[in-house]
């Protein structure tokens, strides 16, 4: 990603800004050091140059620097790990970075009342490594998820392999400590099991990204350990054949605890990234698991006739090792299409990342929708997604550095989107908007819904500093 000439210029504010947030909070101004905090996983959106880099370590210094921020109408740009996929943490021109990693603190597990309570720099599989051994279960597990913050999580209102039976994010968000635009701290939501009372502030800032406020505590609800479960392979002749068998088995009521889609150009880039015997003649895979129980072997024999069914040869983990690594060959999807990217452009391999979600009954006809459109361009476009629920990736291949490939590349992402929403889907499953799906975003909500988000936005952060530009944006 080409990082913006000024990165590299002198940029020292002269009106005791530095001065203020270093009374508060460690603060770095080094051109190297901030090119590292500019963007997230977004391939190809743009980056601004930022003046500083903050890294509070506690409630208290956010709100101190937001009210610095505010005083001088300066922007913020919250940040976690940064391993976003729609640019929602890249800088914005003039603002102060705001990493929130070293407030990484699990601060409470209550095995009674099954929550826990964290800062926003907890790695999700820290915390759900942490709430396992006290015999507790934090569901959401973005496929970043062994670097991936809870914050950031939380922030995009992350998705994951689980989500078919477990849900997004947002079902496990119970109570949000935010620092609003003026530096005051707002507390909302409960740590009770249910509760009602007022307007629901906590999934306003669920998925927000940053534009209403930064979350700087969570409480989440945790569920029961389970046992490992029982996983199988699917390997299909088409990729739209393993589209047929994600419906029958979601219109038949069978409720897997995941169902991965893996297309051929995935499963070639995985191999030559991490080898382990994938079947790479195959034109899909598709990866299904039944929770432990007395129903999970019926289950699982169940998931299996249908996809035997829809044409698909059947292999089932023989042990939880085997099925630890297919899930592993699942989560390696990215940086193997990054792998690929890279060796079909040697130094200008690039990524445009599309999340699209349909309703299961048209999903058959969005993965041949893609298929087609991706031949008729003549772009390379693997596919991989959370198939049980309807959320797919296109992931397309471009030469970053030829413009021509890269206009086709846009040309095939928007038409993707524009096929999701004919069908009765949205935008983005669960990756969030950021810079990269604003202009779609605005698409799918129409003049009202747009109206409603400034008015929200307006009246939490009426000086647009809270990672403007993303989301949607006041000057919009």
């Amino acid at each position: 990603m080409a990082l913006p000439e000024s990165l590299t210029a002198e940029r020292a504010p002269d009106d005791g800004l530095l001065d203020d947030l270093a009374a508060v909070t460690p603060v770095t101004t080094d051109p190297d050091l901030l090119a590292t905090y500019v963007h997230d996983e977004a391939d190809m959106c743009e980056v601004g140059s930022p003046l500083v880099l903050v890294r509070p370590r506690s409630t208290a210094e956010v709100a101190a620097i937001v009210k610095i921020a505010a005083a001088r109408r300066i922007p913020i740009v919250p940040q976690g790990a940064r391993t976003g996929l729609a640019g929602a943490a890249n800088a914005s021109d003039g603002a102060i970075i705001m990493s929130l990693t070293a407030m990484n603190r699990i601060v409470e597990i209550d095995p009674v009342n099954r929550i826990a309570i964290v800062q926003p720099g907890v790695v999700n599989a820290a915390l759900a490594r942490a709430v396992n051994e006290a015999g507790l279960f934090y569901p959401p597990d973005p496929g970043s998820w062994e670097s991936s913050t809870i914050g950031g999580n939380v922030s995009t209102n992350a998705g994951g392999m689980c989500c078919v039976k477990y849900g997004v994010t947002s079902a496990y968000v119970l109570a949000l400590e935010v620092v609003l635009a003026d530096g005051e701290v707002l507390r909302c939501g409960h740590r009770t099991a249910k509760g009602v009372a007022g307007y629901d502030l906590v999934h306003l800032f669920t998925g927000s990204e940053g534009t209403l406020g930064i979350i700087t505590e969570i409480t989440v609800s945790l569920r029961p350990a389970a046992e490992p479960g029982l996983t199988l392979a699917a390997v299909f002749p088409t990729v739209a054949a393993a589209g047929v068998a994600v419906t029958s088995i979601v219109s038949t009521g069978t409720a897997p605890s995941l169902l991965e889609l893996i297309d051929r150009t995935h499963l070639a880039a995985i191999e030559a990234y991490r080898p382990m015997g994938l079947a790479t003649t195959a034109s899909a895979l598709l990866l299904a698991a039944a929770d432990s129980g007395p129903r999970a072997a019926d289950d699982i024999a169940r998931l299996a006739a249908l996809c035997e069914a829809a044409g698909a040869e059947v292999f089932t983990a023989s042990d939880a090792d085997e099925a630890a690594a297919l899930l592993g060959a699942r989560r390696a999807a990215h940086p193997a299409m990054e792998n690929l990217a890279e060796s079909r452009f040697p130094g200008r391999g690039g990524l445009i990342i599309d999340d699209v979600a349909v309703p299961i009954s048209r999903l058959a006809e969005m993965i041949e929708g893609v298929e087609r459109i991706g031949a008729t361009a003549g772009v390379a476009v693997g596919m991989i997604g959370h198939a049980g629920d309807g959320n797919l990736h296109p992931i397309i291949v471009v030469d970053r550095l030829d413009p021509s490939s890269v206009n086709a590349g846009r040309r095939v992402f928007d038409e993707i989107l524009a096929l999701g929403l004919a069908l009765g889907g949205t935008v983005t499953g669960e990756h969030g908007v950021g810079l990269l799906k604003r202009d779609w975003l605005a698409t799918e909500l129409g003049p009202v819904g747009l109206r409603v988000h400034r008015a929200i936005k307006q009246a939490l952060d009426p000086a647009n500093i809270m990672n403007p530009g993303k989301v949607v944006d006041l000057a919009g």
